[in-house]
């Protein structure tokens, strides 16, 4: 049951003195931005937010995310108030082994993600509203606090422009306009009819208060809580380090405790033991998709197909099974097929267009309910959403990542479409795993791996078509490889589009006499280091092979695990992409790059000794 005013603005003084007081334990933290958007979040609080603390997971909670994760000290204090911790707990703030880090992670329930990354609260809130509206189908409603620097970063367009076309009347925006940043003031400063006149264009409704006004706020929640057929967005005029003389609306005075905090603790009326009792959310049952079952594709051996096609044929079957599967891309479904699961679900398709950060926002925002999302686009241009991947580490999410059309085996779309990087930046993200199947039954049996794997997975899909080497009953697991040709003399480590090209060199060495083994690393990250110490052991030297750029891919997963292995013996020879390509067929570009049958038999032969 809401309070009254009065009741309010005291809890937001206490969410300013809790601010205050775990900042100075932590000696360190954002009082003076957490100390503007207490007033929003004590009327938040207070009557609006359905939460049921108890039980973090329960299936009709709203979510609230603090995209502006440097607030911390008021989300904690938050906490406080609605009995999710102690006191003790509060003081633990930024301490070695705290739930309470510096900002928000999901170590702490009811902590959707991880935010203090700025520009990622509002684009993961609307995935986790388009989950809400289209697969859970529950009415729980998403509030996500934004700061007003933030505003700055390109990904809270993308979301503004998404949820506006996708008319998502179940999120609230809360900016908090507090005027000034880290080093001066904000673009717009207090020019809220600015904010108003931007985030209408995208078809939003921006409602302008004075965001220390509690009636106002009120009044606004409750506007946003009454539309229908349109997001909203209240734009909340602030001031930073509100009620503390010494640091209100004072530059300066960012991310530092407060000088003299019992002198303000003070003047905000001293300590406070209020507490709230959130309202109860609905207890409908979410929504759960009915499936016909069925099993995965599988593939004549001799066979030529592409990895991406038998991507989207193997994630359209994974969905006959799965009711928590569901697949985004990035406005080339026709390239990386993932249009043929919009073909067979479209009821769990979603079409992000191309913006790519909104892309794997959306899919980190259905994780948070419990989907399991396959997102696809060109590998090169997940690049752009590379710190929402990074965060999704910390978020703990569970994401993943089908990347088309990579090295330069794609051919005449030329170097801005090749991706040469992703397995270096992918294979660094914390917990990845990394995946380049050759042929379309390893991709079948890696996607249904992927599915069951905790964690953010990579599967490296190709433009062209590879012939079917693996028999659709081997084994293919995270962290395998197979042999696709037996030999002793010299190893060959490849992966993708040069799995062909190795099979291809070690066959013309065998007429030279040199009988060379072929490892199929088709899983990079855990790459196998048995069959790669083997390989080392048995065979003496390596040469790896890789559509992608030397560093941190193939070549340096077979260095890293040789590294950690017995084997110190073995001479490696990486054979990879070193300049920047041009346009050309693939076989002209594969050669161009030194990485096709031609030179892989060179230098597996100057490995052996033997004659070229």
């Amino acid at each position: 049951m809401a309070h009254d005013a009065d009741f309010r603005r005291e809890l937001g003084q206490q969410l300013r003195v809790d601010s205050v007081r775990s900042s100075a334990a932590a000696n360190s933290g954002h009082p003076t931005s957490s100390m503007s958007a207490a007033d929003l979040m004590a009327v938040l609080l207070d009557g609006h937010l359905r939460l049921d603390y108890s039980d973090p997971k329960a299936p009709g909670n709203d979510h609230l995310i603090f995209s502006k994760g440097h607030a911390s000290p008021l989300y904690y204090a938050v906490l406080k108030a609605v009995g999710a911790i102690d006191d003790a707990e509060l003081l633990t703030f930024r301490k070695l082994g705290s739930r309470l880090q510096g900002h928000p992670t999901p170590l702490i329930p009811p902590t959707d993600v991880a935010t203090g990354s700025l520009g990622q609260g509002l684009p993961i809130g609307v995935g986790v509203a388009m989950a809400g509206r289209s697969l859970d189908k529950l009415p729980y409603r998403v509030w996500v606090l934004c700061g007003d620097s933030e505003m700055a970063e390109g990904s809270m367009w993308e979301a503004f422009q998404h949820a506006g076309w996708e008319k998502l009347d179940n999120i609230t925006a809360i900016i908090d306009v507090n005027r000034l940043g880290q080093t001066r003031e904000t673009m717009l400063g207090w020019d809220l009819d600015g904010y108003v006149r931007r985030i209408e264009a995208f078809g939003w409704k921006a409602i302008a208060i004075d965001g220390h006004d509690v009636e106002a706020i009120e009044a606004a929640y409750t506007e946003a809580e009454n539309t229908v057929g349109q997001p909203v967005a209240i734009i909340a005029k602030t001031k930073k380090g509100k009620g503390v003389a010494a640091v209100e609306d004072q530059p300066g005075k960012h991310g530092k405790p407060l000088d003299d905090p019992e002198a303000a603790i003070a003047e905000l009326g001293g300590s406070r033991d209020l507490s709230v009792d959130v309202a109860r959310p609905s207890t409908a049952a979410p929504n759960v998709f009915e499936v016909p079952g069925g099993s995965m594709p599988s593939y004549a051996l001799g066979d030529e197909v592409a990895t991406r096609k038998a991507y989207g044929e193997s994630i359209a079957a994974l969905a006959d099974i799965r009711g928590d599967v569901v697949a985004l891309d990035g406005e080339v479904s026709n390239s990386t097929h993932s249009e043929d699961f919009r073909n067979a679900h479209p009821d769990r398709y979603f079409e992000m267009f191309i913006a790519e950060q909104q892309l794997v926002a959306a899919a980190t925002g259905m994780q948070v309910r419990g989907y399991t999302p396959f997102v696809s686009t060109f590998a090169a241009f997940l690049s752009r959403a590379y710190d929402f991947i990074r965060m999704g580490a910390i978020s703990q999410a569970k994401l993943i990542l089908s990347g088309s059309h990579a090295g330069v085996s794609i051919g005449e779309d030329g170097p801005s479409q090749m991706a040469l990087e992703d397995m270096a930046s992918l294979r660094a993200i914390h917990g990845s795993v990394v995946l380049h199947p050759s042929d379309a039954n390893q991709t079948a049996q890696l996607v249904a791996a992927v599915a069951d794997y905790d964690g953010i997975s990579f599967i490296r899909t190709l433009r062209g078509k590879t012939p079917v080497r693996t028999a659709p009953d081997e084994d293919v697991r995270i962290g395998g490889s197979r042999i696709a040709h037996e030999g002793s003399d010299v190893a060959i480590i490849a992966c993708g589009i040069t799995l062909d090209e190795a099979v291809k060199a070690a066959e013309r060495l065998a007429e030279d006499g040199v009988h060379a083994r072929v490892l199929d690393a088709y899983s990079i990250k855990p790459i196998d280091a048995a069959a790669v110490a083997a390989a080392a052991r048995e065979c003496g030297s390596i040469v790896t092979v890789e559509d992608h750029a030397p560093e941190g891919g193939l070549g340096d997963a077979v260095l890293a695990a040789l590294a950690e292995s017995d084997e110190h013996a073995a001479h490696v020879v990486k054979l990879a992409v070193r300049e920047i390509p041009g346009s050309g067929t693939p076989e002209e570009l594969l050669h161009g790059a030194k990485i096709d049958a031609d030179a892989i038999a060179d230098a597996a032969q100057r490995l052996v000794g033997a004659p070229a």
